[in-house]
């Protein structure tokens, strides 16, 4: 055992001991305080909540004061932070300090590309770099733990909550998970300047029928353990320290309350010592799903499971955890299991010792520039082109002198930061607009019109309680004419820079759609500005496919910029102007139409492969862009795909390689991947499934060797016959490209 390590069990028997003896003191009540997490919401004066939020005033610093709440979320600003904190401390006999969570999903202050965005840069070197700048700034203003990252695989893209994701594919996913627990959290909990990650929503709630939030779902036990859960293992894997149960009901058993779900698998198979919360309100719900009786039923039952935190907006159901356990509905042994849990996590991070926030270091940290180059980094490297025809893009600065920039998302700075984001800072925001003037200066006239009006939803988000987080409808806003001129503005320049896509208010939590059209007259505009003969470059403001198919014919170049967040217009002016290659890939099938969906690249063969891409008679049946692809600015080649062996055990590995060369004139990256296809075995398998992937830059005309390891990892799969992992004996069919329609040109056989 080294130095290290014996430090660590050192710590861990003293927090063991601790926990032990604040135990032994503690009452019911006292315990039932710390297994209850409260909404601190913090709306400026004048502001009105909505009645979705009943939280009574004052109901917040009332539970603290007696030790009625352990945890809070929603609280972003430091002084207030300290002082919610001193009413925890001195409210409790024992001295225990609140633990404080929040949702910073892709930033704090520095606001990052979305989720989604972050996927498609397969790249989790980036995406650790952001989520570390993101728990250091949450850190600072004294946020203990996120409720990120969201790792639910979504196969659905109406579902909205899949811009928080990584999008359709178990073995992307459980590699962007792994990198987004690693940025938040560190090495280990209570590593200076992180936060306790919490992955959610344990599990399957990604799967919701027809893509509609908080729906049920129905999952097969096979998909469940080889498409839904891989991520959430690897997110444990990776040292997460917290989970978030799910709304619904897996099997028929709600997750909250689920004992395969939360002791058999994810505590007795999986290891996990961490903590569980539950979603808002989802103990209390276990009534609404016809499931407990009543509160102390929902209360009693949960803790039976292993569910350690109610996330209670008000009237908490684990208040009623004294009553249920003087009834004998629930054990005292229960409870203390999950205290226990608690108590744990507030000593590892320290919070006994030093409970407070520095506030003046919390104020240099938000201000810290290095943030903001992180977060341009990742825009640049999370940008996929979609297609560039006669090369237009890069565009050369010295050959423009003027430059239309159309659209209203074009420079709205609140869309540009994408959805659930609310410490963030609109004056330092950069716009595509904004971006473009600053990085053409005074060579090139850049002129804007919005062309149309925001689009609006149909029905208003319960977000919109937030500031800020409305769309606004302009005032004396002349439709017809700013359509004239925004036509005008593009015919009169050397080219026209589109913007199109959602507004944030239209996707993620409680924002599914029933179609994927370009919301407004997004369309009508873009027609109308392609029918001027100016050459057009679309950028997608976006963090699901949208209807693409008129543009994808009409329009030459197409950049999916998702939604770039702080630094998002001066990355796009990066990717537009050649100073950065676009190298991202999409993290999911792109569909022609909303009534393909879901469609998925790792289906099975099925019946009459060969008309797989025949399967609507009325349009095909393939997506409009794979799963995998983008384009780049060099243009790569594969050649001289290796195997080291052509059979293996099942316990065996081998070493697949390819050559990799950017024979176009422009120095760019590329993402390497590689795919297997199981010809037969013990379950009927997908037809191709991601099992490796490298992103690498090439400079014009080089060359790069690029390797992978097949093993046991990338071959077993669960099967429902034998109701466990399984490696067949079997031949496999292997490719490796740049996209998820590479052809599979090796082969190798396994042997029992």
């Amino acid at each position: 055992m080294t130095v290290t390590d014996t430090t660590r069990a050192t710590d861990e028997g003293a927090i063991r001991a601790r926990v032990e003896e604040l135990l032994a003191d503690m009452t019911i009540e006292e315990k039932a305080g710390q297994l209850t997490q409260y909404f601190a919401f913090d709306l400026p004066e004048g502001e009105a909540t909505v009645s979705d939020l009943p939280q009574v005033p004052g109901e917040v610093d009332d539970a603290l004061a007696r030790g009625g709440a352990g945890s809070l979320l929603f609280v972003n600003d430091a002084a207030r932070t300290n002082r919610l904190q001193r009413l925890a401390v001195e409210g409790s006999r024992h001295g225990i300090p609140a633990l404080f969570g929040y949702d910073v999903i892709h930033g704090l202050r520095t606001i990052l590309p979305v989720p989604i965005a972050l996927a498609a840069s397969w790249d989790p070197d980036t995406i650790e770099r952001g989520q570390a700048v993101a728990a250091r700034e949450a850190r600072a203003v004294g946020i203990h733990w996120t409720f990120a990252p969201m790792v639910d695989i979504a196969r659905d893209p109406r579902w909205g909550r899949i811009v928080e994701g990584a999008g359709e594919d178990p073995y992307l996913g459980s590699a962007v998970a792994a990198a987004q627990v690693r940025g938040f959290q560190g090495d280990c909990l209570g590593t200076p300047d992180r936060v306790v990650a919490g992955p959610k929503h344990f599990a399957g709630y990604g799967a919701a029928i027809g893509g509609r939030d908080y729906d049920e779902v129905d999952l097969s036990d096979q998909q469940l353990r080889n498409v839904y859960l891989p991520p959430f293992k690897a997110a444990v894997d990776a040292g997460a320290g917290n989970l978030m149960t799910a709304y619904m009901p897996l099997n028929g058993v709600p997750a909250t309350a689920n004992e395969w779900l939360l002791k058999d698998v994810l505590r007795d198979e999986w290891g996990f010592d961490g903590f569980l919360v539950s979603d808002a309100n989802a103990v209390r719900n276990l009534t609404t799903h016809g499931f407990a009786a009543d509160l102390p039923d929902a209360a009693a039952r949960a803790v039976e499971a292993g569910l350690d935190l109610e996330m209670a907006i008000s009237d908490p159901a684990y208040a009623h955890l004294p009553q249920a356990v003087a009834d004998g509905r629930v054990s005292i042994e229960a409870v203390d299991a999950c205290v226990r849990r608690i108590l744990e996590v507030k000593l590892r991070l320290g919070l006994f010792d030093d409970p407070f926030v520095d506030e003046d270091r919390a104020r240099e940290v938000l201000a810290d520039p290095a943030h903001r180059q992180v977060a341009r980094e990742a825009a640049q490297r999370s940008a996929v082109l979609l297609r560039n025809e006669g090369h237009l893009l890069p565009l050369r600065a010295e050959t423009l002198t003027s430059v239309a920039v159309i659209g209203p998302l074009a420079d709205s700075k609140r869309d540009t930061l994408g959805p659930w984001v609310f410490d963030y800072d609109l004056d330092e925001s950069v716009t595509i607009l904004d971006g473009l003037r600053a990085r053409l200066g005074d060579t090139a006239d850049v002129r804007y019109a919005p062309g149309v009006r925001p689009a609006q939803r149909t029905f208003p988000s319960m977000f919109e309680m937030f500031p800020g987080n409305a769309t606004p409808d302009p005032e004396n806003f002349d439709d017809e004419a700013e359509l004239a001129r925004a036509v005008e503005v593009a015919r009169t320049s050397d080219v026209a820079v589109v913007v199109v896509g959602e507004w944030q208010g239209m996707i993620g939590e409680a924002a599914s759609r029933s179609s994927l059209e370009l919301p407004g007259r997004q369309l009508e505009l873009l027609q109308a500005v392609v029918a001027t003969g100016t050459p057009v470059v679309l950028l997608v403001m976006n963090g699901r496919p949208l209807d693409l198919r008129w543009a994808a014919q009409h329009v030459p170049s197409i950049l999916d910029v998702w939604y770039p967040g702080t630094q998002g217009g001066t990355a796009v002016a990066d990717l537009l102007l050649g100073d950065v290659a676009p190298g991202g890939k999409l993290p999911f099938s792109w569909p022609r139409t909303v009534g393909q969906v879901p469609m998925i690249y790792s289906h099975t063969t099925s019946f009459e492969p060969q008309n797989q891409g025949r399967r609507y008679w009325d349009e095909e049946s393939t997506p409009l862009f794979p799963f995998g692809f983008g384009l780049g600015y060099g243009e790569f080649t594969y050649s001289d795909l290796n195997l080291d062996a052509t059979t293996i055990s099942g316990d065996g590995r081998l070493t697949a390689s390819v050559t990799v060369t950017n024979t176009g004139a422009l120095d760019g990256d590329e993402v390497v991947q590689l795919y297997l296809h199981q010809r037969h075995g013990r379950a009927a398998r997908p037809v191709r499934e991601l099992k490796g992937f490298r992103r690498v830059h090439l400079a014009a005309g080089k060359s790069q060797t690029v390797t992978f390891e097949v093993g046991p990892d990338e071959l077993r799969y669960w099967s429902a016959a034998a109701r466990d992992w399984v490696v067949d004996a079997s031949t496999f069919d292997l490719g490796i490209g740049g996209d998820s329609t590479v052809p599979l040109t090796a082969s190798f056989t396994t042997t029992a």
